[in-house]
């Protein structure tokens, strides 16, 4: 789906902590198993609608979250990595 975006990470605790703070700020998401074809070091990722991008950007700068990278998917459902790579 073009309109959802996947946060993905290295530890869960990073992702916990993420699933925390964007629910506190009423961004709509939900968990997701991370997708074999993303190489990351958690099981757990978080996906969330595309307009919602900004914010979670700020949130994530702002609270120093580390992530693996925030990904979306192509019209051959691949995954295609937005931004990101360890950035945070």
């Amino acid at each position: 789906m073009e309109d959802e975006l996947l946060i993905a990470f290295d530890s869960t605790q990073q992702a916990l902590r993420a699933e925390m703070l964007l629910e506190y700020a009423d961004i709509e998401i939900d968990i997701f198993p991370t997708p074999k074809e993303i190489t990351a070091g958690c099981a757990m990722s978080i996906q969330f609608f595309r307009n919602a991008l900004a914010e979670v950007r700020v949130i994530i700068a702002e609270q120093h979250i580390e992530i693996r990278g925030i990904y979306g998917r192509t019209n051959n459902e691949e995954y295609v990595l937005v931004e990101g790579e360890g950035g945070g």
